[in-house]
């Protein structure tokens, strides 16, 4: 009750604040374990990927935002957040993905490893899609649009900017022999298309202004 409360208070400022839309929600499973990889645009993409749901999500966090005050950690871990060192392979939170997995949860996954300093998408860590291939569960390549413009890396906060949030084509580790570089580009390749794609529509909508 208490995702659900903060997720709804969540969908309205996002509706506000952002104007924000969704689209593929249909390629995000209703039930049962799924990663969703996702770019990193700002400190606000883990709700606007949960905002745009109608399942809960878990995340990783680097280990850093844990060590805030208390409330904040509190608030986050509420959320299913769970701490990874991001700068070297953290064999703890491999352990804790699968065993949420597992469990049949949604985990985002921000495969980049940090925010983007450009606003493009990263090349993608392989770590992740090992994970997969090991687990057996699909990748949602996940991309969210806006974000950058309305958080960039040295603003203090966030400015009205619409949000746009994708998700796209699962790829499947039995569709690529469990090859975790396979996989990689496969979803790199989803995540470009999806961008270009919403670059088009906000020049279409642009154009109808």
């Amino acid at each position: 009750m208490w995702y659900s409360f903060l997720q709804l208070w969540a969908r309205m400022f996002c509706a506000v604040y952002f104007k924000i839309r969704v689209i593929g929600r249909e390629n995000v499973p209703v039930t049962g374990p799924a990663i969703l990889a996702s770019n990193h645009q700002s400190y606000m993409d883990p709700p606007f990927v949960g905002v745009g749901l109608n399942r809960q999500i878990h995340f990783m966090a680097r280990k850093s935002l844990f060590e805030r005050f208390f409330l904040f950690t509190w608030l986050i871990r509420s959320l299913n957040a769970f701490p990874v060192e991001r700068d070297r392979g953290d064999v703890g939170a491999m352990k804790e993905i699968l065993r949420r997995l597992q469990g049949g949860a949604a985990i985002v996954v921000f495969p980049e490893g940090t925010r983007t300093v450009t606003g493009e998408i990263g090349a993608l860590k392989p770590g992740l899609f090992r994970i997969a291939a090991r687990a057996g569960v699909a990748v949602v390549p996940t991309v969210i649009d806006g974000a950058f413009e309305s958080w960039p890396r040295w603003s203090i906060y966030p400015r009205p900017y619409p949000v746009i949030v994708a998700f796209g084509k699962q790829v499947r580790p039995e569709d690529y022999s469990n090859d975790a570089d396979s996989m990689a580009a496969a979803c790199k390749q989803e995540m470009l298309s999806l961008q270009s794609k919403i670059h088009y529509m906000r020049k279409g909508i642009c154009c109808n202004a």
